[in-house]
């Protein structure tokens, strides 16, 4: 019986052995404890799980995304938003004796009256504004404009275009007085106010043998028909 449980011991003692030898050799407690160790950290960033399930995508790739929405976007739009803005619209351009040809003619109808004739020579359309400023050689006063003659728009003269005013010279019952014939004949333009500036002044030519008026000299708003400058 004592051998028996000798022996008994013995196979005890060399499983045990065999035990520890496995354990020391990596196949035991340590390789559980190699397995535990943390993972080194990959070079990039983390993908990040979409909501929908979708594609992932990195911190970096939606930086990007952010910088062009809110930057290259952005400025594209707030820039068509200023090349969409109208303009604003350009200065009249006044015609006056630096862009126009001004011609002084009397007509035999109505009687006593001249026509005068201001055509556009530059190269861009001007306006004609409120009414001919006369002034015949040396006179100290300003004739009157007809205000039955205002027009209801401003009259413009594209290139080549012509506008006109009627002047009645003189009474045709001789009721003027102060009578006089001139020889010269000054044609001021008025500007976008009322007896403003409206820049160079013309000089037409007048017949040779002059021009009689009086006290009646009267001047018609500027037309853009030849008839309604001679229609009074």
């Amino acid at each position: 019986m004592r051998i028996r449980r000798t022996r008994s011991l013995l196979a005890v003692t060399a499983l045990t052995a065999l035990a520890l030898t496995a354990c020391e050799n990596g196949t035991g407690t340590r390789d559980e404890g190699a397995s535990a160790l943390p993972e080194t950290p990959s070079a990039s960033a983390p993908a990040t799980a979409s909501p929908t399930g979708g594609s992932t995508t990195t911190p970096a790739e939606d930086g990007n995304k952010d910088g062009n929405k809110n930057g290259n976007n952005d400025g594209t739009k707030d820039n068509a938003k200023g090349d969409s803005k109208t303009p604003a619209p350009a200065t009249p351009v006044l015609c006056n004796g630096s862009t126009t040809k001004v011609t002084a003619q009397p007509v035999p109808r109505p009687l006593n009256h001249m026509l005068l004739t201001v055509t556009n020579t530059g190269s861009k359309t001007c306006d004609l504004t409120y009414y001919p400023v006369l002034r015949f050689d040396e006179m100290q006063w300003v004739p009157r404009a007809a205000e039955e003659t205002h027009p209801q728009a401003v009259v413009s003269l594209a290139p080549g275009e012509s506008g006109y005013a009627g002047v009645l010279l003189s009474a045709a019952d001789g009721s003027g007085d102060g009578g006089t014939t001139a020889e010269k004949l000054t044609v001021a333009f008025q500007g976008m106010t009322p007896n403003s500036d409206g820049g160079a002044s013309a000089t037409p030519a007048l017949p040779a043998a002059g021009v009689y008026y009086d006290s009646s000299l009267t001047v018609t708003y500027w037309q853009q028909d030849r008839e309604d400058a001679l229609s009074w």
